[in-house]
């Protein structure tokens, strides 16, 4: 399925407040805005897809109650980019500092952060350049680390602030440091699936 883009500006500007009342009001649909504020409207994952996010999402929850430096997010939570847009990555990680410094209704909301740790993994039907795309958006909002994981090429993208992007062809282990300490995915088990 394909996301579909909605322009909105001809005959409404939506406040974030608008915006945050219309994802509630329709909770069975994932929408994002980019940073041109069009509305996009995210098809769901598919069975495979949506697997792959929770044993991804298990590894950095792990870490990250173990270490206890950060929050660890899934992807049904939306972040407001400095930018303007407002993005849900598939897993996003935010130092602990950072997320202690905002307001208890910007948490409970949409919380206006980039987050410092973005993965996007790539499903059968997403388009690499638009993923890619969202990545070089996360980086330039403030993001530290990004990992694209592309299993149907059997790549990771590595997106790191004012370097090149490393493409990496059938990785074992994709490691953290220094933005997320001491952690390492393994991603035999991904290639084999």
């Amino acid at each position: 399925m394909t996301a579909y883009t909605i322009n909105l500006a001809p005959i409404l500007k939506m406040t974030d407040e608008q915006f945050y009342k219309l994802c509630r009001a329709n909770p069975d649909i994932k929408f994002e805005r980019n940073a041109k504020e069009e509305l996009l409207i995210m098809p769901p994952t598919g069975g495979e897809t949506g697997k792959f996010n929770a044993e991804l999402s298990a590894d950095f929850v792990i870490w990250n109650r173990q270490t206890k430096l950060g929050v660890v997010f899934d992807s049904s939570t939306c972040f407001k980019l400095p930018n303007g847009a407002d993005r849900s990555p598939d897993i996003s990680w935010i130092r602990q500092d950072r997320w202690d410094r905002l307001t208890s209704k910007q948490k409970e909301k949409f919380p206006p952060i980039c987050p410092d740790f973005i993965l996007e993994l790539r499903s059968p039907t997403d388009s690499l350049e638009t993923l890619q795309a969202k990545m070089r958006e996360y980086i330039e909002n403030g993001a530290q680390l990004g990992w694209l994981i592309n299993r149907h090429d059997r790549q990771v993208e590595i997106y790191h602030p004012e370097r090149a992007v490393e493409v990496l062809q059938t990785p074992a282990d994709v490691f953290g440091d220094p933005v997320l300490p001491g952690f390492a995915l393994n991603l035999q088990w991904i290639w084999r699936s």
